[in-house]
């Protein structure tokens, strides 16, 4: 199938990469949350399976439209990465600065959406499952937040 359009492939190739984002940030945060927050564990690990799901509905679309996948995150998301190393290196309460950091991914996951869906070139199946994502991943930030907001009470 010929290409839909090339800034089609792009949108979807860029959500692609912040879900990658999403999938290294949750896997360093289940890391660092193994000890000291054991019950946000299985939460990001949800969240690694729920971008990994996005990506390949994401990836068959761009098949589909006859690109060719990214394989790689952003470069935000590698600075991301490295602004959360060093937040739970120094801090004290490291359950809040790792929902802290998590919720600037989602943060960073809803203005990618958000972008996406203000593209005029996309196509309506493309524009539908970016919208539903983008209400999907706006729960998990909801649940993050949630999760961060009881980390201050208690902290």
């Amino acid at each position: 199938m010929r290409i839909v359009s090339k800034k089609t492939c792009d949108v979807l190739n860029d959500l692609i990469k912040i879900n990658n984002d999403r999938i290294e940030g949750y896997g360093k945060a289940a890391e660092e949350a193994k000890d000291n927050a054991a019950n946000l564990v299985s939460i990001f690990h949800d969240m690694i399976g729920q971008s990994s799901n996005y990506i390949n509905d994401l990836g068959n679309l761009v098949t589909k439209y006859g690109g060719t996948i990214a394989d790689s995150s952003t470069a935000m998301g590698k600075i991301y990465r490295t602004w959360m190393d060093l937040q739970i290196t120094f801090s004290s309460d490291e359950r809040k600065h790792i929902l802290n950091a998590c919720e600037f991914g989602e943060d960073a996951a809803q203005r990618a959406y958000k972008k996406a869906l203000e593209e005029l070139e996309l196509g309506e199946e493309a524009r539908s499952l970016i919208a539903m994502q983008k209400n999907s991943l706006k729960d998990s930030h909801d649940l993050i937040r949630t999760y961060r907001d009881r980390a201050r009470v208690h902290a």
